[in-house]
């Protein structure tokens, strides 16, 4: 489970993120939707740690795994070597840490390119290292920023399928993203982010209704008029 309330960040000038609180449970897909510079990733980043909040609370009930960008993995190390490297500074003990790196490469379908050096990976075969790494320490909670990105068709089915899995195991997962689809799609919890704060949240019907709109996409827009056309008034 994952909360935060009241969250506000800013970089100088710039308003991120604006007291913005949302919930996501245990044994669902929550999605943040808002367009490119929303408040998303700072969203993220202080969920993890990577940034402090100006203001407001994060609660997570379980440790947690974050892919944030596919940035880190180290070039001249193959896809175990890499995992080997995050394990132990995670300090998951030696003989856990072999069984994990075999289990995580056999549920993602790496064994062809684990003893691969990621200097020649392609983008999903980046994305899966990457996400191999989030989810070695078997943490309850994962958060996954805009995950489908440079990724080709069978790919995003596969991650689709996995995250799928991951949800009915009882894991907590939110990811960001502003492909509509691709949230109507995975997401059982929607939360609606516009200029920095959670504008509505809910099922993508529960949002239709409350707007009464016929699709996703129809209540994405009128939400997100309606929270900029308020802020041009204060």
């Amino acid at each position: 489970m994952i909360q935060t309330r009241n969250l506000k960040k800013s970089f100088g000038a710039v308003q991120a993120v604006r007291d913005l609180s949302f919930s996501a449970p245990d044994g669902a897909i929550t999605g943040l939707l808002g367009s490119n510079g929303a408040g998303k990733t700072t969203t993220l980043r202080m969920i993890c740690g990577v940034l402090q909040p100006d203001n407001g609370w994060v609660r997570i009930d379980k440790p947690v795994g974050a892919l944030l960008d596919h940035i880190g993995l180290y070039p001249r190390l193959t896809a175990r070597e890499n995992l080997a490297y995050f394990g132990e500074l995670r300090g998951i003990p030696p003989i856990q840490l072999a069984q994990r790196i075999e289990q995580v490469l056999s549920q993602l379908g790496m064994e062809a390119i684990a003893d691969r050096r990621t200097a020649g990976f392609s983008q999903g075969e980046r994305m899966k290292t990457a996400l191999a790494r989030a989810i070695l320490h078997s943490p309850q909670n994962l958060l996954l920023d805009e995950p489908t990105n440079g990724l080709d068709v069978p790919s995003v089915r596969a991650l689709r399928s996995l995250l799928r899995q991951m949800r009915d195991s009882g894991m907590c997962i939110v990811l960001s993203s502003h492909i509509l689809e691709e949230v109507r799609l995975l997401c059982d919890h929607v939360a609606i982010v516009s200029a920095g704060r959670v504008v509505a949240q809910g099922s993508p019907d529960d949002l239709c209704r409350q707007t009464d709109t016929e699709s996703l996409e129809d209540a994405f827009m009128k939400l997100t008029q309606e929270n900029l056309e308020c802020l041009s008034t204060l």
